[in-house]
């Protein structure tokens, strides 16, 4: 089989598996439809199925819970109320949830380009509404993700989609990227990732120049990592292997169930104040993705992914 028909019969299982990125959340509906749960996310005790292997945030419905967004648009560049509440298939509303990392539940966003992250922590009224305030900085279909852990229940992400409109210029991220430069910070990322097994990454925090010793703990630790699967947003939330200390080294145990691409944002707190580092990474030995413009075949065999 030559490499052109292999390729092809890969995606067409990804194809199958995975469902592709828009059909994860749209097809399942933003509000009030009842999704089958898969049963799959963080050593719950259910029957093992092809659903269950799954990673989080694919479906809106998972161990029995359903996301139920109170609206599936929003306008750009224009700050708004997002609510929504986390009920069960049978109709109930969650309003009872463990606290992780200092919180009841972790919202996080991201544009289905890869861009445009942000990490939020909604308040919960007693009906068991979720709130907070979000400005969408442009156009584009964004990914909504609801981490969370109800009170005697399975640990679980769930995922919907957000459509934004407006013209839309999505961004590319097809090139591996380890550093991260934001308002005069610069964070490295070190270390690499092998599909299907636990990987050690270290981002290393500086400021004009020099070592950042003095990193503050947020949420209880030195930093918050949330890793994406490119291809289609599979969600994986990991943190620090070390408690909380001075810096500028943080150490994450990453494990992603395939080889890829994926995106990765670092939420570090430094002088009170929170920023995120962004980085792409593909796994040991995924190639980068061919230039579009003219190449010959000698030129497509045997370029591996940047660092």
């Amino acid at each position: 089989m030559n490499t052109a028909t292999k390729v092809a019969a890969y995606a067409g299982v990804l194809a199958i598996v995975f469902g592709g990125a828009w059909a994860a959340g749209a097809a399942a509906g933003p509000i009030g439809e009842e999704t089958k749960p898969n049963a799959m996310e963080h050593g719950a005790e259910q029957p093992a199925s092809a659903e269950s292997k799954l990673p989080p945030g694919l479906s809106v419905a998972d161990n029995g819970y359903v996301l139920n967004l109170a609206q599936n648009t929003a306008t750009a560049r224009t700050p708004q109320n997002f609510s929504f509440k986390i009920g069960t298939v049978g109709g109930d509303t969650v309003t009872k949830f463990a606290v992780e990392h200092e919180k009841k539940l972790h919202l996080v966003l991201v544009r289905r380009d890869g861009s445009g992250f942000q990490h939020v922590h909604p308040e919960m009224a007693a009906d068991g509404t979720w709130s907070v305030p979000l400005t969408l900085p442009s156009a584009g279909s964004y990914r909504v993700f609801a981490d969370f852990k109800p009170e005697n229940g399975a640990k679980t992400t769930l995922g919907a989609d957000v459509q934004v409109a407006g013209a839309y210029e999505p961004q590319q991220f097809t090139q591996d990227s380890r550093e991260s430069s934001i308002d005069g910070y610069v964070v490295r990322l070190n270390g690499d990732l092998t599909a299907g097994a636990e990987s050690s990454v270290t981002v290393t925090v500086t400021k004009d120049g020099k070592p950042v010793t003095d990193l503050q703990p947020y949420l209880g630790a030195n930093g918050h990592l949330v890793a994406l699967r490119a291809a289609d947003l599979a969600y994986l939330h990991v943190h620090p292997q070390d408690g909380p200390g001075a810096g500028p080294d943080v150490k994450f145990a990453v494990e992603v169930p395939t080889a890829g691409r994926y995106r990765l944002f670092l939420d570090f707190q430094h002088e009170g104040k929170v920023r995120t580092a962004e980085f792409t990474l593909a796994t040991a030995g995924t190639a980068a993705p061919q230039p579009t413009s003219t190449t010959t075949p000698k030129e497509e065999d045997g370029h591996g992914h940047g660092g």
